[in-house]
């Protein structure tokens, strides 16, 4: 993989370093977004007495959805480092910098390269010879302790609708899709695409495959996560609190902006998105139907009548 990155990034006239790591990060997140998701069913199978999730009505329409301020109250990534520096994992030196950091992000609206540069390195060396499956059962742990109590509501009630009209609903994070999962499985959603620390028999390296999942990687992921399941993506809607989400939110049909930053929200009046806020202190939003999933009700309903006629014919 290292091979292929430099030989294209060498070529003048070929894509930038960034957007091939871009590229190599959304391609890595749908690969391990659907691995878990089918690890996920898996179990549920195996498990005696435990129901199934129910399959997807509408195999042409999803839901994605951002998870720091749009899902979950504050930063994921702050809360699950809050968990792990109560189990001795973090310094306290190291908590109070990364939330200063989330801060100046918020305020800003910016990320500053430095700031996302210096948080990588020390995550890859947290996870560095450590299995997997520890990542995973501290992010359970964390969940349920920390970041249930954050999860907002209004945007719970609104992946509720999609998974009501049979849709699949994914949530896209630059949290480790380990992490990123725990929040999907705990909701009841589809599953999760996330940044993808590399592993190897089951241990992190301490390296990422591409880079952090933000920006234009989650499109791309979003994008590759679409072509592998079927999904018309202009049946498809993406919620965001983030002008840095922008890539993702104009690949689908429909683009809801959740308790925006003010450069998305005067992006979502120009462009005529929807506009969702669920913040204390602010004006109260009605969980309505989106637009998309209006619209997209009858045709997944169409879906369903033709399925049932084939089956029918079937037997």
């Amino acid at each position: 993989m290292q091979d292929q990155f430099t030989r294209i990034t060498r070529s003048p006239f070929g894509p930038s370093e960034e957007e091939v790591r871009a590229n190599l990060a959304g391609e890595a997140s749908a690969d391990a977004a659907l691995a878990l998701h089918d690890a996920e069913l898996a179990l549920y199978e195996s498990d005696d007495g435990t129901p199934t999730p129910a399959a997807p009505r509408d195999l042409t329409a999803a839901a994605f959805f951002d998870v720091d301020n749009t899902m979950v109250q504050g930063a994921s990534i702050v809360h699950f480092a809050r968990g792990l520096a109560a189990r001795k994992y973090f310094n306290t030196s190291d908590l109070v910098d990364m939330a200063w950091k989330q801060v100046k992000f918020r305020v800003t609206g910016k990320e500053s390269l430095d700031d996302v540069a210096s948080g990588k390195e020390k995550a890859l060396s947290f996870i560095a010879g450590r299995p997997t499956a520890e990542l995973a059962a501290l992010g359970e742990e964390i969940y349920d302790e920390i970041i249930a109590d954050k999860i907002w509501p209004g945007t719970r009630a609104l992946a509720q609708m999609h998974l009501d009209a049979g849709q699949q609903v994914w949530l896209v994070t630059a949290t480790p899709v380990e992490l990123a999962q725990v929040i999907a499985k705990r909701l009841g959603l589809t599953g999760a695409l996330g940044t993808v620390a590399e592993s190897h028999d089951g241990v992190f390296t301490g390296r990422l495959v591409g880079d952090i999942l933000h920006g234009l990687g989650k499109a791309h992921a979003v994008r590759t996560l679409a072509i592998r399941e079927g999904l018309n993506l202009k049946r498809c809607t993406a919620y965001s609190d983030s002008h840095n989400d922008v890539p993702m939110l104009s690949l689908t049909g429909t683009a809801v902006a959740i308790n925006p930053d003010a450069d998305l929200r005067e992006l979502a009046k120009n462009r005529g998105w929807e506009i969702r806020d669920f913040r204390t202190g602010r004006k109260a939003a009605k969980v309505g139907v989106p637009t998309a999933l209006a619209l997209g009700a009858a045709g997944g309903a169409a879906a369903a009548v033709i399925s049932r006629r084939r089956d029918a014919k079937a037997s």
